[in-house]
This record gives C-alpha cells, structure tokens and sequence, in this order.
C-alpha cells in the first residue's frame, strides 16, 4: 500500500494553501531544483521539481511524505532523498504521467512501501 506516500507528513510544517512554486527544493546532499507545480490535495499532494541544470531540463515529481520540512522565510523545502536517489526514481514526464494512476503506484512503490526506502508506513 502507498496511499501515505501521497499526503505530507504532520511534522513538515506544510499549510493547505500555501504557494510553493518558485520554492528551492534541498536533498540531503545538495540542491536539485525549483518547485514548478504542487498539490495539496488529501491522498493526492505532491511536487512537480524542475531540475533545470543538474538533470538538464528534466522535471521530477515527489510524493509530498518526501518533504522533511518547509522553511516559508528561505523558500526552502527539505526532502528526505539524495540527488541520486531523486535522479533514479522512475521518469517522469508531464503530459503523460501527471494524471497516470499506473505511474504513481510505480512511483509511490519507490518512494514507499516495497520500494528501496521501504519500511514502515510513511505517515
């Protein structure tokens, strides 16, 4: 089961409604890129990250339980992930996965339960 993988987790600071396009996103080892799109939607939120330079011209999506902390004043958003483990999620492409029910259990089978981070229930 991967439904957690898609809401943020209680400590991350997140507030429903609040604009995170534009906002830095920091892996554990370093920058990798800029929020572009976000959900906050129940069961449904996440972060479409535009890498720009470092996996030139690529986007990445997160499931929002990647998202350690926020900090509103530096336009940061902390994620739990490396830059390697960020690049070697499954591709992602806008037009085609953005509303995919296949790719996000793929996804959230990655970033979840059964998936090299896998473990207990991300909450």
């Amino acid at each position: 089961m991967t439904e957690h993988v898609w809401n943020y987790k209680s400590t991350s600071g997140h507030l429903a409604g609040t604009d995170l396009t534009g906002y830095k996103v920091e892996a554990t080892d370093g920058g990798i890129g800029k929020v572009d799109k976000h959900s906050d939607e129940v069961d449904d939120a996440y972060l479409v990250v535009d890498t720009g330079v470092w996996i030139f011209g690529k986007e990445v999506l997160l499931p929002a339980s990647t998202v350690v902390s926020i900090d509103p004043d530096e336009r940061k958003i902390f994620v739990d992930r490396t830059k390697g483990q960020v690049k070697d999620a499954p591709e992602f492409h806008r037009e085609k996965h953005l509303d995919d029910p296949e790719y996000r259990r793929e996804l959230g089978t990655y970033y979840g339960l059964g998936g090299p981070f896998g473990g207990g229930p991300m909450i």
